[in-house]
């Protein structure tokens, strides 16, 4: 039972890895700020870090899905956690193959609930498990929402006022070149006209080079402008400044999300002989796995399917799922990173009005469906085992 507990819980870091690598590093994927291999690159690495380190920071969270409390002491043995962690397991993979960002930690409360009814009946301890899990739980992807909003308006206003803008430009297959920011109040059509006068004023260079021969040239604002900024701030490009701060906000998501969810997985080897470290180790190792075999279609979904993003919009999305994940990690608040991750994103959509109504609903019908599906697995798994 030992050996069955140890292999459940791999399998639980596998998937929970393919399903959540990308979620932090998928803003700097959907901008176009790095290509798939290097978001996941990033994410990967910051994950690793907090994972490490959440042994030392985020103790109370491991505790508390070690289901102490939760079940009597006589149930709580390699049986019922190797349930548990199989019924999560599952239910995350099931998600992951239809490209569905889930969370890992309605999948483990879930099942916490399915098995511990089968193993403990009326002795399970569901006050507790409204306070520790569920208050949290839905809190956290309504903070996000919430905050993402006034953070992406925030950066509108302050961008105005720097005097940073993302006017139209001229594309010539991946080079491009703005065409200058309108004065305040200038009308859609100069915009069009200034680019097209522009244009036609390098329409004899662009032949004489050949590149037009070779390559579609498109005109006006479209999404690789959009995502290139113009002007200064204390003096420094603000292209560079959003790039950097860009990829460090995406980092510190990764490694929130790393000091989040190890311990949550890692609290299931309670049960065996492994320490911490160890046991860590082995989880993040399971983790960084997953997520390079078998973390492409959730990225996608998490990148291009939810909303168009800009760069800082990217960065406003992040520093929200930083800061709520990393200082519930510390409190022993068990949110879902997931939950924080897409909260955000979709959050940005809305303050730009451009969010995929059906992918926010196929998203949302997943999360409804996570502790329920975990549930039923977890009394079937312990039927099984116990």
């Amino acid at each position: 039972m030992m050996f069955l507990l140890v292999a459940a819980v791999l399998l639980l870091a596998f998937v929970n890895g393919a399903n959540d690598n990308m979620k932090g590093v998928a803003t700097l994927y959907g901008t176009g700020t790095l290509t798939h291999r290097g978001a996941l690159l990033v994410g990967t690495l910051s994950t690793g870090l907090g994972s490490l380190l959440s042994v030392r920071v985020a103790p109370a969270l491991a505790r508390a899905f070690s289901a102490q409390g939760l079940v009597p002491d006589d149930v709580l043995g390699p049986g019922f956690l190797a349930a548990v962690a199989a019924a999560a397991a599952l239910t995350v993979l099931a998600a992951t193959r239809l490209g569905l960002p889930v969370s890992t930690t309605h999948a483990l409360v879930g099942a916490m609930v399915g098995a511990g009814l089968i193993a403990a009946g009326p002795r399970l301890s569901l006050g507790r498990l409204g306070l520790t899990f569920f208050l949290p739980l839905l809190l956290s992807p309504a903070a996000a929402v919430t905050l993402a909003f006034p953070v992406v308006r925030a950066g509108r206003a302050a961008g105005r006022w720097f005097g940073v803008g993302s006017g139209d430009c001229i594309c010539v297959g991946e080079e491009w070149e703005p065409i200058g920011l309108l004065e305040p109040g200038a009308s859609a059509s100069v915009a069009r006209t200034r680019t097209a006068a522009f244009a036609a004023s390098n329409n004899s260079a662009l032949a004489a080079t050949g590149v037009a021969r070779r390559l579609t040239a498109t005109v006006g604002s479209t999404p690789h402008c959009m995502g290139r900024y113009h002007g200064r701030v204390i003096g420094l490009p603000v292209q560079a400044l959003a790039r950097w701060s860009h990829l460090l906000s995406a980092s510190l998501v990764g490694f929130a999300r790393g000091l989040n969810d190890t311990p949550k997985i890692l609290g299931l080897l309670a049960a065996t002989s492994l320490l911490p470290w160890d046991g860590a180790l082995l989880i993040t190792l399971t983790m960084a796995l997953g997520g390079i075999v078998a973390s492409r279609r959730v990225g996608e979904t998490m990148a291009n399917r939810i909303t168009p993003m800009a760069p800082t919009q990217g960065l406003a999305a992040n520093l929200v799922t930083s800061c709520l994940v990393i200082g519930a990690s510390r409190l022993g608040l068990p949110v879902s990173t997931t939950h924080v991750a897409t909260g955000g994103i979709i959050g940005v959509g809305s303050a730009v009005r451009a969010l995929d109504r059906a992918t926010v609903a196929s998203i949302a019908t997943a999360w409804m469906t996570t502790l329920p599906l975990g549930a039923a697995l977890g009394a079937a798994i312990a039927s099984m085992l116990l």
